[in-house]
């Protein structure tokens, strides 16, 4: 069993490399690359957002800390959601680049939120 301390490290880390990511992303969607399309950019997120989800269950399940029963982990799972919403417009359904540019400003400005609540255990920092 991980400790506590290993397994918030892991989930930290996994949350560095996925914003990392989809600063990227954004980048070359913005850049028009065809980087965003290569198949390592669209299987890498995939991968190191399960191991943020796994370590995320796996932290709630060891601190007994819940989404639905704690306020702060609620706002969190909402936040990601929204999150998750800004970002698929943004990298592949927006109509157009105006559009996705505003989205991917957006899921910048809800993640950092979803960080600023999760580093104050609070939906209101």
């Amino acid at each position: 069993m991980l400790s506590y301390t290993a397994l918030k490290a892991i989930h930290v880390g996994a949350v560095t490399l996925s914003i990392s990511l989809f600063v990227l992303r954004g980048l070359w969607m913005a850049l028009e690359s065809p980087r965003l399309q290569a198949r390592y950019s669209r299987i890498l997120p995939h991968v190191i957002d399960t191991v943020l989800l796994l370590s995320a269950v796996a932290l709630c399940v060891l601190t007994r800390q819940y989404p639905f029963v704690d306020n702060w982990l609620s706002a969190k799972v909402v936040g990601l959601l929204v999150y998750i919403g800004l970002g698929t417009v943004a990298l592949k359904r927006g109509a157009t680049r105006s559009v996705r540019l505003a989205a991917f400003v957006a899921a910048l400005l809800t993640v950092a939120w979803i960080v600023a609540t999760a580093r104050a255990h609070s939906p209101w920092p």
